[in-house]
């Protein structure tokens, strides 16, 4: 689909189903993949947490058995990534029925970023990262420097972002609140009367998403749930997390029978909502003149191109989101002024906008005097929050003339939060269906010597001048470095 025809769609997505995971897979745009995961000499402390009904014994963080997989390969799928998944309601009592319970072993798989511990894992996440095609696109002549060009870019940037890390502590503390939502989701579906599974795979770092999918194999769960957590729908982001998912099961004999149902985003959901206006109105009341205050929602960006071009929904979700988080605030008599703009861009390229720094500095141009900041796309405290908004942006918004600054907490823990996402959960569990994704024609395509020399001859030629040119060296100069 293009973006002339996505653009016709309705705003929400709500009424699509995807009750196929092969199917909604096949949706994902992909220019090419090559797994960056080789770093499997890591301890065993840092394997896949996983949180089991018979075991409330915790090692080192980690929840039962070890585990650590060394995966790799290519794939390719082809078609933008634009439908957002909500499953229907179900009969929660034909669920619960002892027979039902006696023959399901629920599994939910929690999907995150993931983030260094330490300084001496920052550059290879960022290789991680910067090595997978979702965050950086290029053309297919130039696949076979997707790899070469993240290990340029991991090692330019290392240094700049170990000081962000450095400055909150030496590491993410993504994993910790990571591993803390997993716990709090099982105990929450406990007392909906669910004994569940639950897994935690991280996308760029450990416990990486291949380590918990081998242990749900193990545990020989029954029916799975796919809950990224991320509340809007980005290839980035969740499409780039679902894409391995796909690679992992199309080729297993036992996962692609799996039934797994994804709830691919979940920002329209009535708890989310009245959670983050919960925050809102909780922090406004720190301000001495609260309607004074402008509601400055931030959300990590995403280049124009993902939705201009690839169809990508995270715009058209964000925007929503934030009228519903609006509309709430409303009912309750809060009418603040608010806007929204994008962090957090990175390369030469065009992101969306308007950039949460310059409208920093606009607003207090502007006058505005009361800001409270509102990290929107997040939902566990970061390098994004902790340095980049709690530092940085604050800092340049003291300086551009805005007198007072607050900023709302992730949600992390947070009880309704929780609550609402185990009930996704378990919306979700009826519509879990078999899978099957047969292997795409593309690949034969790549395996053919002589298209295969030729690509690596011109391309290398290309490449070389590229790197060479001055307009590239600028760009990284400013953009990357």
């Amino acid at each position: 689909m293009n973006a002339t025809s996505y653009s016709a769609l309705p705003s929400t997505f709500r009424s699509l189903h995807h009750r196929n995971f092969s199917a909604f897979c096949s949706d994902i745009q992909n220019p090419g993949y090559v797994d960056c995961h080789s770093n499997c000499n890591k301890s065993t402390s840092q394997a896949s947490l996983f949180l089991c009904s018979d075991s409330n014994s915790r090692r080192n963080g980690v929840f039962g058995r070890p585990l650590c997989v060394n995966p790799s390969g290519r794939r390719n799928l082809v078609g933008p990534a634009f439908y957002s998944l909500e499953t229907s309601a179900y009969d929660v009592a034909a669920l619960e029925s002892p027979s039902r319970v006696a023959e399901e072993k629920v599994g939910v798989l929690l999907l995150n970023l993931g983030g260094p511990e330490t300084l001496s894992d920052v550059q290879p996440f960022l290789f991680n990262l910067f090595a997978d095609p979702d965050i950086i696109r290029l053309p297919r002549l130039f696949r076979f420097l997707q790899r070469p060009l993240a290990k340029l870019i991991s090692v330019l940037r290392a240094p700049k972002s170990k000081e962000g890390y450095a400055a909150i502590g030496g590491g993410s503390p993504l994993r910790k609140i990571t591993d803390d939502q997993a716990l709090a989701i099982k105990m929450a579906l406990e007392a909906k009367g669910i004994s569940s599974n639950v897994y935690v795979g991280m996308r760029y770092w450990y416990p990486f998403t291949e380590e918990a999918i081998q242990q749900i194999k193990r545990d020989r769960i029954t029916r799975l749930v796919v809950l990224p957590l991320y509340p809007q729908f980005s290839i980035s982001t969740t499409g780039s997390s679902i894409r391995v998912l796909e690679h992992i099961f199309r080729e297993d004999a036992y996962l692609s029978k799996l039934p797994v149902s994804i709830i691919n985003s979940w920002y329209q959901r009535e708890g989310y909502i009245k959670s983050m206006a919960n925050l809102i109105q909780k922090e406004l009341q720190s301000f001495s003149e609260p309607k004074e205050v402008m509601i400055f929602f931030s959300a990590h960006g995403v280049p124009v191109s993902y939705v201009e071009e690839a169809g990508d929904p995270y715009r058209d979700q964000m925007e929503e989101c934030i009228f519903l988080i609006m509309q709430e605030l409303k009912a309750r008599g809060i009418s603040n002024e608010h806007t929204l703009a994008y962090q957090s861009r990175v390369g030469p390229v065009q992101w969306l906008k308007p950039y949460t720094d310059e409208v920093l500095v606009e607003l207090g141009q502007k006058g505005v005097k009361s800001l409270l900041a509102v990290p929107v796309s997040f939902v566990s405290e970061h390098i994004e929050t902790l340095e980049e908004i709690d530092m940085e942006y604050k800092e340049l918004a003291l300086e551009s003339g805005i007198k007072n600054w607050a900023r709302v907490p992730a949600l992390g823990v947070t009880p309704s939060f929780i609550t609402d996402l185990a009930d996704a959960v378990i919306e979700a569990l009826p519509s879990a269906t078999a899978i099957y994704a047969p292997t795409s024609t593309s690949e034969d395509v790549d395996h053919d010597p002589v298209r295969y020399f030729i690509k690596m001859f011109f391309g290398s030629i290309l490449a070389f001048i590229l790197f060479l040119s001055p307009k590239m060296i600028t760009a990284f100069r400013n953009h990357v470095i």
